[in-house]
């Protein structure tokens, strides 16, 4: 028979024109034969056209078609038999694609069948498709015309025939409804999945949360769902393989990846394969798939942590200097008579926080009440910032909302729940308490030398009494992160290498959410960034680590006055170095008096800013120093901690062997008791040996080749197991090379050497003509040599494959045992990056004060009255930006004085900048940093509590009013006497007069009830007048402006020039037209709301006036008696000029441009009355 040609040759043949009907027919057939001029081909190819013509017929009278064909292009029609269907050449995703449309229409169950003719030979299964052109549709048409009684009516242009109208609507019909094949959901038993594919069901169906990376060769591969996760964020190519979708990346590029799907918020979890190739062909699995399983698990929380993701990467996808911490939140609902707080606190919750940084190991918990706004809640999650919230349900609905609407699609906060069910009842203790006695037993089964070391000097460990003395929420919270955190392996961090801080604390001043977000204080209100906020202005620390301290230090400032104090003069200490530091260089000789004393001040600087310079070269350390710790770090990592380390130390200790050996130069070294403090700790002898110590163990050489099986060390006698492995490699290398002898002897060829070409060794490279033994391996080839690899060498090479495998073994056991003993040291060394942190932080806030001419501020004792006197005070944000523009003042608050300032004065003319300018002073000075003023002496403040702008929060279903009077009601309910209360426009989320009762009463609470500093700005004059309630306690002041009168008359009768200085007395105007100027309102909007605020303007007045004329009236009625002279004539008199008023209203009314004229006479004609009234009262007294 006949070779049949291939389908995709067919189609790329060049078609000529026939000229006999046989040779069209053998061209155009479905399974052509080649051609021939025989005619008994023709013929057979003419039979076979017409067989499958007859088949053709029959199948289009069974199908119902679904779908009109566009005839001016080939169409599909689905010709190809079962017996064919192994050799088309077409795509499996195509072909079922095609199917689904061609296929025929599912029959329901009361439909009669149509009548098929009976044949002897069962019916063609139509299983794929085939293109023909125009002219073979042509030819096929003729031959189903013979057969059909129906011709189609073709089209004049094209000559194909002229579609049915009614297909195309039931095209669309047979498109939007699904295929009986998707209709039916197959079951995983029905479905044959390939090995690797059942694999991956298998995975899955254990881990259904997690985005699977499936390491398959040189690449990492997405399947199902994970790959159109993978397209849409990646953006990569998915499509269809087998029974999934699917999409890979290269094997190189996964830190990358990772790091995106992770900052997506998904959870990552990297599938590797768990044997080599090596061991895969020497085992029971070898016809089977490489096994796999889960290697490591990947969250936003967790990734810097996390193996095989390098640390210390710094501004990568929104990680690096920012804290990662994972937040557990769980609650319960109290009643007000359980917590004894009364209706007038409102709690109706209590909550349990434990936020960990996993990759530095802070650990920070607590408990507290909170309202029904969550405003405590908020105050935590805006400080610590977490990646991910782990919700504790049952939770109640308000937190849960709240927690969710924080963490919506804006911020990219990862959410996961999980049940308190087993720990209720107090089993959370004991969970917990169990964990960290299976910690502590896994530690030391093995380990005698850290088994003494942990019971002699003892180790830093979460112990029974720490676990006992925490709130029941909080060990409830607590538990829950330990079960989270093991399935990543990071629960040891809670339990040995974790710091724990409470979230309250006698020693750090309160900062509620209201006044991190109102002041910008690590975020602007514009896009959330750092950009412009005072953290932003205050960070010039050179490590990232660094960075995230000083973050710490923002936003939680001191209480502890000699706390402050010490900073203080740190900061001082280095500020003063680097002025003598630069003065020395700029200076070509020294004095002799004092030339000792500046030399060692010089030098103190050049070690420090030398130490921190070479430190931000350098990785992030004190997350390294964590995952070392974790055992996830490399080889070179683990060097470039210790190096970093080492270096500072050894630098840092020539200052410290001063300071110790040498008494005498106590007073001309470091004065600074917390920077011998630091630099101590640093540079301690514990330090500097165990880091020496462990990169002793250690090869760099082999570190910097990627050597991972030549890093540890084995001469000191470590790692007995290790040193017989490698030896055993070696032995087998020996054997191998010592094949080579007999080679030679055996082809006499004294100079022939084993040759290795692209990772391909001990190969016998001999010409093409040499006679080789039979069995040898012909490996490659070049065109006048030919490589082999005889029996003996194939037998030796897979000896060694193994060697190598069991020395890799091995060696990752060795790594990890030496990574395990690192856990005694972790506690020194995570103080001594500690130490390094602060350092750079003062080394920050001393550079500030030297760049930007800050003062050192002077803090009053205690006992004395509370006070904030600012001379020449400037807002640390706006100066940097106004430079020499920005108009300084004072601010002189006292608790036996003046303790309030109501402060009004023009929109936009400076009121808000002067108020949070007092506030972040104050800030700063409680940090340990100089501040922007010329004078300042503070008292310490407990906390800052601020109410200023107008926003609402839908989301959480709070209006723009209740948002004010919450604000409002958390510092009433939380502020004292050593707190500073700042309150911008109290009361303007409603009517005028419910605004000014409700701010007059809250001032008056503050003043009266807490006596704490208060500066409240107002555009209510009324509010002032609670100054005659307290004489000399509150202050009216105003922000200054100068005006100038038009020419002509125009929008205002006034031009503002804005002056930005504070000065006394109460300012009536607020000039909101000029705003509405500048806001770019059509000018006739401006005229109405001037003639409208004229008209109200006018009826408060006479208001007012018929007030005072009654007033007036009602003492004339009782003390006529009583009254000496003519009591008319008084009466009169003021009337006449409380008439006055009246008068000068009318008259700006009648003169103001109202559109209606007769209006304007009508207000003439009141003011031409009320002139009259009063100088006929006047007569009438003379």
């Amino acid at each position: 028979m006949a070779k049949r040609s291939h389908p995709e040759n067919k189609r790329n043949q060049t078609r000529k024109p026939s000229k006999t009907s046989s040779s069209a027919v053998t061209r155009n057939s479905a399974d052509s034969l080649q051609t021939t001029t025989t005619s008994r081909e023709a013929r057979k190819s003419r039979s076979m056209f017409q067989y499958q013509a007859q088949q053709l017929k029959k199948a289009r009278e069974n199908w119902q078609p679904k779908f009109a064909f566009n005839h001016d292009f080939p169409f599909l029609l689905l010709l190809r038999t079962e017996e064919n269907m192994n050799k088309a050449n077409m795509g499996k995703q195509k072909q079922q694609t095609i199917s689904r449309f061609f296929a025929p229409k599912p029959k329901s169950p009361t439909e009669e069948p149509i009548p098929v003719a009976e044949s002897s030979s069962p019916a063609p299964k139509i299983s794929a498709t085939v293109s023909f052109s125009p002219s073979k549709r042509k030819l096929l048409s003729e031959h189903l015309s013979a057969a059909s009684p129906k011709k189609p009516k073709l089209s004049p242009h094209t000559q194909n025939p002229i579609p049915d109208p009614n297909l195309h609507r039931r095209f669309l019909q047979r498109f939007l409804e699904p295929s009986p094949e998707e209709s039916v959901p197959a079951t995983s038993s029905a479905r044959k999945y390939t090995p690797l594919e059942q694999q991956v069901v298998e995975l899955k169906s254990k881990y259904p949360d997690v985005v699977l990376m499936v390491e398959v060769g040189y690449r990492y591969r997405f399947f199902g769902e994970d790959a159109e996760i993978a397209a849409r964020v990646l953006g990569i190519y998915a499509h269809m393989d087998h029974s999934f979708m699917t999409a890979s990346i290269p094997t190189f590029r996964l830190n990358f990846h990772v790091r995106r799907l992770v900052n997506a918020g998904y959870k990552i979890g990297v599938v590797k394969q768990t044997e080599t190739a090596a061991i895969k062909s020497h085992g029971a699995n070898r016809a089977g798939p490489f096994f796999r399983g889960l290697s490591a698990l990947y969250t936003k929380a967790t990734l810097e942590a996390a193996e095989d993701i390098s640390g210390g990467c710094v501004g990568e996808e929104g990680f690096g200097a920012q804290s990662n911490f994972l937040v557990c939140v769980v609650d319960e609902t109290v009643s007000p008579e359980t917590i004894g707080c009364g209706l007038e606190m409102s709690f109706d919750v209590r909550v349990g926080i434990v936020g960990v940084e996993i990759s530095t190991g802070e650990v920070v918990y607590g408990e507290f009440n909170d309202n029904s706004m969550r405003s405590g809640l908020e105050a935590v999650i805006l400080s610590l910032l977490p990646a991910e919230l782990l919700l504790g349900q049952p939770l109640s609905q308000q937190t849960e909302k709240f927690l969710l609407a924080h963490a919506g699609p804006t911020s990219n906060i990862r959410v996961e729940r999980a049940s308190l069910d087993r720990f209720r009842s107090g089993s959370a203790v004991d969970e917990v308490i169990s964990l960290c006695e299976k910690i502590s037993a896994s530690n030391l089964v093995d380990d005698k030398e850290v088994k003494v070391e942990a019971a002699e000097e003892g180790m830093s460990c979460l112990t029974v009494h720490t676990i006992m003395n925490m709130p029941h929420l909080t060990i409830q919270a607590l538990a829950l992160t330990f079960c989270h955190l093991k399935q990543f392996g990071f629960e040891r961090i809670l339990y040995q290498g974790a710091s724990f801080r409470t979230l309250s604390s006698s020693t750090e001043m309160t900062l509620s959410a209201n006044t991190l977000q109102q002041l910008e204080v690590v975020r602007n209100n514009s896009d959330g960034s750092e950009s412009g906020t005072l953290f932003h202005n205050m960070n010039h620390t050179l490590t990232v680590y660094g960075s995230r301290l000083l973050r710490h230090w923002v936003t939680h400032p001191l209480c502890n006055r000699n706390v402050i104090s010490a900073r203080l003069d740190a900061v001082s200490e280095i500020a003063a170095c680097m002025g003598s530091h630069s003065s020395s260089q700029n200076s070509d000789e020294l004095v002799e008096e004092g030339s000792e004393r500046t030399m060692e001040s010089s030098e103190f600087y050049l070690v420090l800013s030398s130490v921190l310079t070479t430190l931000s070269r350098s990785s992030d350390i004190q997350r390294g120093i964590t995952r070392i710790f974790h055992r996830t770090a490399k080889a070179s990592e683990f060097i470039a901690v210790m190096e970093a380390i080492l270096l500072a130390g050894k630098h840092l200790k020539r200052l410290g062997l001063k300071q110790d050996c040498e008494m005498s130069m106590q007073s001309t070294s470091v004065q600074s008791s917390l920077l011998r403090k630091l630099i101590s700790v640093v540079s301690s002898v514990t330090v500097v040996d165990n880091a020496a110590k462990l990169l002793s163990s250690l090869n760099k050489e082999g570190a910097v080749r990627g050597d991972l099986l030549d890093i540890l060390i084995t001469s000191s006698g470590q790692f007995p197991e290790l040193a017989e492995a490698r030896q055993a490699v070696l032995i087998v290398k020996e054997k191998l090379d010592s094949l080579i002898a007999s080679f030679r002897k055996k082809l006499a060829i004294r100079s022939l050497e084993f040759l290795q070409v692209s990772g391909i060794t001990h190969l016998i490279e001999l010409p093409v003509d040499a006679k080789v033994p039979m069995n040898w391996v012909r490996v490659n080839s070049t065109k006048k040599t030919i490589r082999y690899h005889p029996p003996e060498v194939v037998a030796g090479l897979d000896e060694l494959a193994l060697a190598t495998e069991h020395l890799a073994i091995v060696n990752q056991a060795s790594w990890d045992s030496f990574l395990k003993s690192f856990s005694r040291y972790y506690t020194d060394f995570q103080a001594a990056v500690q130490a390094l942190a602060a350092l750079d932080c003062l080394h920050s806030l001393a550079t500030l004060s030297r760049n930007k001419k800050y003062v050192c501020p002077v803090f009053v004792d205690d006992c004395e009255p509370v006070e904030i006197n600012i001379q020449s005070g400037r807002h640390p944000v706006l100066e940097t930006i106004l430079q020499d523009n920005f108009v300084p003042n004072d601010t002189n608050l006292h608790a036996e004085g003046e303790y309030c300032q109501i402060i009004t004065g023009p929109n936009m003319g400076g009121k808000s900048c002067y108020i949070r300018q007092v506030a972040l002073i104050s800030i700063m000075a409680q940090v340990g940093s100089f501040v922007p003023a010329s004078f300042a002496k503070l008292h310490v403040l407990d906390g800052v509590f601020t109410r200023m702008g107008a926003s609402d929060s839908i989301q959480h279903g709070r209006s723009t009013f209740l948002e004010e009077l919450s604000e409002a009601s958390h510092i009433i309910r939380t502020c004292s006497s050593r707190s500073l209360v700042i309150l911008d426009e109290l009361g303007r989320g409603t009517s005028t007069h419910d605004g000014v009762a409700i701010a007059y009463a809250t001032l008056q609470h503050l003043l009266t009830e807490k006596r704490c500093l208060v500066l409240f700005v107002t555009h209510y004059p009324e509010i002032a007048e609670i100054s005659n309630g307290f004489p000399g306690a509150v202050g009216t002041y105003h922000v200054s402006y100068m005006t100038s009168q038009k020419d002509k008359s125009g929008f205002d009768h006034d031009d503002v020039t804005y002056l930005y200085k504070l000065v006394r007395g109460l300012c009536s105007r607020s000039f909101g037209f000029k705003v509405a100027q500048l806001a770019q309102i059509p000018s006739s909007c401006i005229r109405r709301a001037i003639t409208m605020a004229a008209k109200l303007e006018a009826e408060v007045r006479a208001r007012e006036k018929s007030t005072r004329m009654e007033s007036l009236k009602e003492p004339k009625n009782h003390e006529e008696d009583t009254v000496h002279g003519d009591p008319e004539d008084s009466t009169s008199l003021e009337g006449s000029i409380s008439g006055l008023d009246g008068f000068f209203a009318d008259l700006k009314l009648a003169l103001s441009g109202e559109e209606d004229p007769s209006r304007s006479f009508e207000y003439l004609n009141l003011a031409w009355k009320i002139a009259e009234e009063s100088l006929a009262s006047l007569a009438k007294s003379n």
